[in-house]
């Protein structure tokens, strides 16, 4: 058994290894890192990615397995009014050149900007990320956590936004309510699927 609370400062780390191994076949983040330390750059950038954005703009909710705490899943969440700060950003540069090289800034930073351009301007909840370690797949992991918090989205009755590569995830993410409405292009070799989900009210 596992249950859903937010992260805290001193779950970062894990969270990010936890995310690290979700995503090392992803074909989006295989554009930005790539070679035989993969998985160690991969939790350096998910690391950077959640200490830049987590103080000031995310949601983290983390499923724990109850006998011992550890991180079973891991979902990140932008919220409707997240406002990016540079300075946040700037503080974890170091992390992010560990994890991309100085020649993969740019690459970040227009695949950033691709993803961008598909967001929808009204309001909404972001899944930026959600991931389950090697473990704890097929328990039923990945759909609570992601359960969990579109009841608290849907209580402030909010849309909610999401982009998926993988067309298994996608089957679970339309169990939930979303529906792909693009596919972004720009991305070499992928072509990632923007998924909406209308405000849905309580009954």
């Amino acid at each position: 058994m596992f249950t859903i609370a937010p992260a805290s400062p001193a779950d970062l780390e894990d969270a990010a290894a936890v995310l690290a191994t979700a995503f090392r076949e992803d074909t989006v983040t295989s554009t930005l890192v790539s070679g035989a330390d993969r998985g160690r750059r991969l939790a350096l950038l998910f690391e950077a990615m959640l200490r830049s954005s987590a103080a000031s703009s995310s949601r983290v909710d983390l499923a724990r397995r109850d006998t011992d705490g550890v991180v079973l899943g891991v979902a990140v969440w932008e919220t409707p009014d997240a406002r990016h700060s540079l300075l946040d950003q700037a503080r974890q540069l170091p992390m992010f050149v560990r994890a991309l090289g100085l020649r993969g800034l740019p690459r970040a930073m227009r695949l950033q900007r691709t993803l961008a351009q598909h967001r929808p301007a009204e309001p909404h909840w972001y899944l930026a990320q959600i991931g389950v370690g090697d473990g704890a797949r097929g328990a039923g992991v990945g759909g609570a956590l992601l359960e969990s918090r579109l009841r608290a989205i849907d209580a402030d009755a909010l849309p909610a936004y999401l982009e998926s590569s993988n067309e298994r995830n996608r089957a679970l993410y339309r169990r939930s309510g979303f529906r792909s409405i693009a596919s972004i292009a720009g991305i070499p070799g992928v072509a990632p699927a923007a998924m909406w989900r209308d405000v849905v009210r309580p009954a």
